[in-house]
């Protein structure tokens, strides 16, 4: 049983923060990107599966290696997609399988290995973006002015941190 000092469970996060920002400046903020985040996202995964069985963690690989001009290595496109490394593997060796990726060998080393988008990975790619996009138009463009998406992308560059997942 958690032990809870000076108040019921119902105060405790609001102590925390109290105490780590006194001030409580930014922690509606905050609250706000984490809400916008998980909504956002999980209306576009639900909308991309349901439209194009194709996850939004799949898409998000091929549209890096488009980005990339069709190819990545796999620590680069590990360093790129949203999405853990060891996640990654498994997700490169169903796209493998399903015949949109291809994985071969690097030829300027033996022990790097390259992903490449294949044909019909391309035809995914065409055939799924329009439909992520018209999500991305819809939830969070349109309700949003354009000042609003100037000041959101100018200060989302100033918080963003250099890491990579996995």
């Amino acid at each position: 049983m958690p032990v809870v000092v000076n108040g019921g469970t119902e105060d405790l996060l609001d102590r925390i923060v109290a105490e780590a920002l006194p001030s409580r400046r930014g922690a509606g903020a905050w609250r706000a990107l984490l809400q916008a985040h998980a909504t956002l996202l999980r209306r576009l995964a639900t909308e991309l599966v349901e439209e194009t069985g194709l996850t939004l963690g799949d898409f998000d690989v091929l549209v890096q290696l488009a980005e990339a001009g069709g190819e990545l290595r796999m620590t680069k496109l590990a360093a790129r997609v949203y999405s853990s490394r060891s996640n990654l593997t498994r997700r490169i060796d169903r796209l493998v399988t399903e015949g949109i990726v291809r994985r071969t060998a690097s030829g300027a080393d033996a022990r790097g290995v390259v992903v490449a988008l294949t044909d019909a990975g391309v035809n995914r790619l065409q055939e799924t973006a329009p439909i992520h996009l018209r999500g991305v138009a819809n939830l969070f463009v349109e309700p949003l002015s354009d000042e609003e998406l100037a000041v959101l992308e100018r200060a989302l560059a100033k918080v963003s941190v250099d890491c990579t997942f996995g």
